[in-house]
């Protein structure tokens, strides 16, 4: 029997563009009504991050306790030389484009009345570490705090592995691995609203907003997009080189997690969509992409850390404050350290920000103007922290004998299952 041939069908990548095309105009010529559609983005929004804590949960669990203690050390040890390493760059590239391009010149101060509004309480560093480590692991989950989890699941793993391999009852190790597979399949079945849900998000962004905030701000914006693509082509090549493959197949590789970064500008919404591809597309073990997927997700923040540098001197330049030497090593030291945690949904960028201002005695008023045009620094924050954690993920599994360059190459295919 003939296998029946298939129909007209458009790639969920390619739906995902065209809704953000079309969000986009729609927004545009409707105006302020658009604003009616966000519910229906939100629930779209909220039906992966109902899932997200128990896919990170169990993907680290799984990971860490189904391998013996040597390999997880491996893991552990090659994802954090490679995140920070990536995060001190971004940094740097911050300091670097913000004192050429300096985003804060010509910029007037709005009102400080929208900061009151959305006041929100700094913590001191060491309130920021403490928290990593959680009191109680179901307030951490409720609260979606993602390394208080991570913490957590790491323990459980290591936990979970001894009692396997004490006892040589692999029950728990198949339940949890189990569960995953269950809340994969749930965020798989999300994933097919995706387009609705992201052409109501930027029909309500471009019809409340427009053009009337990101205009006087694109020098910033513009320091984030720049700094991107210049990391791109230095991380990109840089990681093939490592690995052994070609880098000219990247960006088709990178498309799809890339769209969602931009349109939805969270870290948590791309896990799901970053660690399938990981696997499916880049070769990378499961093992390897259910460990560093999520660490990466809450700790590698390239894109953020160039942001809140840029952010930094933005502040700074915006009010006439002349930075010294010790304040921009600052600068880097404080953006890099918050990358570590910070919240990876839309709007928690705002706490950094008082944070920032606070510690290295920046006006707060400035922070008024960075949250006008927050969701547009975000797609660009969230495009580098996606991207790079795939090949962070890339490097840990081509150290490790990780890595299928058949894949990679399309000449065998798998399942992220």
């Amino acid at each position: 029997m003939e296998e029946k041939k298939k129909g007209f069908s458009i790639s969920l990548t390619t739906q995902i563009l065209l809704a953000t095309v079309g969000g986009i105009l729609f927004g545009t010529f409707i105006g302020p009504w658009a604003a009616n559609l966000k519910f229906i983005g939100d629930i779209f929004i909220r039906l992966i991050q109902m899932s997200v804590v128990l896919l990170v949960m169990s993907a680290v669990a799984a990971a860490v306790g189904s391998g013996d203690g040597q390999d997880v050390g491996k893991m552990g040890f090659h994802t954090f030389k490679w995140i920070i390493a990536f995060t001190i760059v971004s940094a740097g590239f911050g300091v670097a484009l913000s004192m050429l391009f300096k985003p804060g010149v010509g910029i007037e101060i709005a009102s400080a009345e929208d900061v009151a509004n959305a006041a929100v309480e700094s913590s001191s560093l060491q309130e920021t570490l403490l928290g990593f480590v959680p009191t109680n692991i179901i307030g951490s989950m409720a609260e979606s705090a993602m390394v208080p989890c991570i913490v957590f699941s790491l323990f459980f793993g290591v936990a979970m592995g001894a009692y396997t391999k004490q006892s040589g009852n692999r029950n728990m190790v198949e339940w949890v691995t189990g569960l995953n597979t269950i809340i994969t399949n749930i965020i798989k079945t999300v994933m097919h609203i995706a387009p609705i849900g992201i052409f109501c998000l930027l029909a309500n962004v471009a019809g409340s907003t427009g053009l009337k905030v990101i205009i006087p701000m694109m020098k910033f914006l513009g320091v984030l997009l720049i700094g991107d693509a210049i990391q791109f082509m230095l991380f990109g090549p840089f990681t093939a080189a490592m690995c052994k493959v070609n880098p000219a197949k990247m960006p088709k590789k990178f498309a799809k997690m890339s769209i969602m970064a931009v349109t939805t500008t969270s870290g948590a919404i791309c896990l799901p969509t970053k660690m399938e591809d990981a696997v499916t597309k880049f070769g990378i073990s499961r093992k390897v992409a259910d460990f560093t997927g999520p660490i990466t997700m809450s700790m590698n923040s390239c894109g953020a850390a160039q942001c809140y540098v840029a952010a930094i001197f933005f502040m700074a330049q915006s009010t006439g404050i002349q930075m010294t030497v010790y304040q921009m090593g600052m600068a880097i030291l404080l953006s890099c350290l918050m990358c570590m945690g910070t919240i990876s949904v839309p709007g928690g960028s705002v706490i950094v920000y008082t944070f920032l201002a606070s510690s290295l005695g920046l006006p707060l008023e400035s922070i008024a103007v960075l949250i006008g045009i927050d969701w547009f620094a975000g797609m660009f924050r969230t495009l580098m922290n996606v991207d790079v954690d795939v090949m962070v993920g890339m490097l840990v599994a081509s150290k490790l004998g990780e890595l299928d360059r058949d894949v990679y190459n399309e000449k065998k295919e798998v399942s992220y299952n």
